[in-house]
């Protein structure tokens, strides 16, 4: 199989980047990393908003960003931010955007993995599995990302972009950026799929 283009492997890079970054808070190699990164300013929204995480990144503590990610994404009871489908479509969790999402995961040959103890509808699960049919070049790609992540993915980054801790507010809005991206590029696409994931 042929190599990805340059922008689906970046689009790939930015989905694992934003699970890893939804799912638990960085260590300090992964700030330094990013902190090191050229950001090619291109007067687009999203570059911007990649430059200001990118800064932010260099400014940030690993074991500050620790506590903080614990509180915007975790809690203990629930986190400032809900990460999970179910919770912004349908206002609890455990819902149907769950039942859904299980229903296209089985279809699409996808498993839970033993050690996980979030249900699947997680917003970084959902990155991961969007980088995970974006590198096998899988026509199930728009279908996905429009039925499970264009409905609320960019509020859920929206409100996580109005926490009181820079890093994870610029995480918020280059997130949200990057999502409301991928929406205009493959609403088109997965409207012009002949077959499409049916809802209940």
């Amino acid at each position: 199989m042929n190599e990805l283009n340059e922008h689906d492997a970046l689009r790939t890079d930015v989905y694992q980047l934003l699970a890893r970054l939804v799912r638990e808070a960085p260590d300090a190699a992964l700030l330094e990393w990013l902190a090191g990164l050229e950001v090619e300013r291109d007067g687009s929204l999203l570059a911007e908003r990649w430059a200001s995480l990118v800064a932010a990144a260099g400014h940030a503590d690993a074991e500050i960003l620790a506590r903080s990610h614990f509180r915007h994404l975790v809690g203990v009871v629930q986190g400032d931010i809900t990460p999970y489908a179910s919770w912004y479509r349908n206002g609890e969790l455990m819902d149907a955007a769950l039942v859904e999402l299980r229903r296209d995961l089985k279809r699409l040959g996808f498993q839970r993995a033993e050690h996980s103890r979030d249900p699947e509808d997680h917003l970084a699960a959902l990155c991961e599995v969007m980088a995970m049919l974006i590198e096998s070049r899988s026509p199930d790609e728009a279908r996905f990302f429009m039925a499970h992540l264009a409905p609320w993915a960019a509020q859920c980054l929206a409100d996580l972009g109005q926490v009181d801790t820079p890093f994870h507010a610029h995480l918020g809005r280059f997130g949200q950026a990057f999502i409301e991206e991928e929406s205009r590029h493959l609403e088109a696409e997965a409207l012009a799929s002949p077959v499409r994931i049916v809802q209940p």
